[in-house]
């Protein structure tokens, strides 16, 4: 029995924006970026579990207090070994398969979630990716023992931030699936994640449009927004060529 948990890595480090996934989105009401897509990712029941991968660290204590206010299971293990959480959180849960997104982009293309993992238990594949979408916006889902030979296996590069990035160079030793998006969506000039200040006033300006319909905000409306808000957009242009270098790893 296949089972799925989501995996989110939690540090407060970062020497442009300190404590990415604890801004606010939502300042008055104290929504956090990382509490948003708790509450996303809680809406899907092919999700069984949510786990926390804390890094060790004081200043990361406040994620405990995190999971524990939304009663899901957490980890503490070694800052620099990111890929070891992960597979820590996997753990925890006997979970079979990892739901990877990270834990300043909350702006997820939820709309493709179950039916991927659909097609990744069907297609049994080690790792299923959605990619060519705006940056922040993408989703992986991955087989735990993919995760635990690229740990085994790799080098040091390969168990930072950079999770997936043994499997994406070395494509002949796992069975991948890359996920079909409409072509409407295909928008890499588009930024959804949160690393400098300017990113942060682009998704608390999106969070306050769609209010009433978060933490599920159709990728498209999203979209079409910051095309009629081309100075909004704009904020972020200057780091987008920079996000892509890094986007699919």
């Amino acid at each position: 029995m296949r089972k799925l948990i989501a995996a989110l890595a939690c540090r407060s480090g970062g020497s442009r924006l300190y404590g990415k996934p604890m801004q606010n989105l939502d300042i008055e009401k104290g929504i956090s970026v990382l509490q948003y897509i708790i509450n996303c990712v809680k809406r899907f029941p092919t999700i069984n579990e949510i786990v926390l991968g804390i890094s060790e660290g004081l200043d990361n204590l406040i994620y405990t207090s995190i999971a524990k206010k939304n009663n899901i299971f957490y980890i503490i293990g070694d800052e620099n070994d990111v890929l070891c959480r992960l597979i820590q959180c996997a753990d925890r849960c006997q979970a079979t398969d990892i739901f990877r997104l990270t834990t300043e982009s909350p702006f997820i293309y939820f709309e493709a979630i179950e039916e991927a993992w659909r097609e990744h238990v069907n297609g049994n594949y080690d790792f299923s990716s959605l990619d060519n979408l705006p940056n922040g916006s993408g989703f992986e889902i991955i087989k735990l023992d993919a995760y635990k030979t690229s740990h085994y296996n790799g080098e040091e590069r390969h168990r930072s931030e950079l999770c997936s990035l043994y499997i994406r160079e070395n494509k002949e030793k796992f069975k991948i699936k890359y996920i079909d998006i409409p072509k409407s969506i295909k928008r890499t000039d588009i930024r959804l994640t949160i690393d400098y200040p300017e990113d942060l006033i682009l998704c608390r300006a999106v969070y306050k449009h769609f209010e009433q319909i978060a933490p599920l905000i159709p990728l498209a409306n999203i979209i079409a927004y910051l095309d009629d808000n081309p100075k909004l957009k704009a904020l972020v242009d200057p780091f987008i060529e920079e996000g892509l270098k890094t986007m699919y790893l």
